[in-house]
């Protein structure tokens, strides 16, 4: 558990871009991207390994932070059920799609928006460097042509989309 930790902060603390940022989304409307996201597809990350059925839901807090909850089942869907509460907030306000987020205080990783549809059901997070990334869904399947235009469109932008892995969902 300790070394589930240890590498969740040094992912966290990330490393250097190599090349110009990708571009974020023009505005997030915080309230609706609050909810439950069913992570699609990600870029490995060693504290997800083996993480089947992973979601992440997002709560605005009266602070004006947001409640991070990631929760995954370990091995197969019917696995153990693992999960982390963290806290982001908004860096870019009034754009809202730039994000740190923090598990253990004082590490903190980037969490920006790159993709999101104007009906808050399909998103791409991830951080500056390309070294994280993720597709989420509002429901725990996406349509495959959809996924291919998506990933297309990030391999564009020089997203390394040969190493997403597919997360298994219900």
């Amino acid at each position: 558990m300790r070394m589930m930790w240890i590498v969740l902060m040094a992912a966290l603390v990330g490393g250097c871009a190599t090349g110009p940022a990708p571009a974020t989304v023009a505005k997030v409307d915080l309230s609706k991207y609050a909810g439950t996201w069913y992570e699609i597809a990600r870029l490995p990350q060693g504290f997800e390994a083996g993480c089947a059925g992973v979601t992440a839901t997002y709560t605005p807090l009266p602070d004006g932070k947001i409640e991070v909850l990631n929760r995954c089942h370990e091995g197969t869907l019917s696995g153990k059920l693992r999960e982390i509460k963290g806290t982001a907030r908004v860096t870019d306000a009034p754009a809202n799609a730039k994000l740190k987020v923090t598990f253990f205080w004082p590490f903190e990783g980037d969490y920006w928006i790159f993709r999101l549809d104007d009906t808050y059901t399909t998103a791409v997070v991830g951080s500056p460097d390309r070294k994280t990334l993720w597709i989420l869904h509002r429901s725990s399947s996406m349509d495959e042509e959809a996924y291919a235009r998506l990933v297309d469109s990030l391999r564009a932008e020089g997203f390394p989309v040969k190493q997403l892995e597919k997360t298994v969902q219900q």
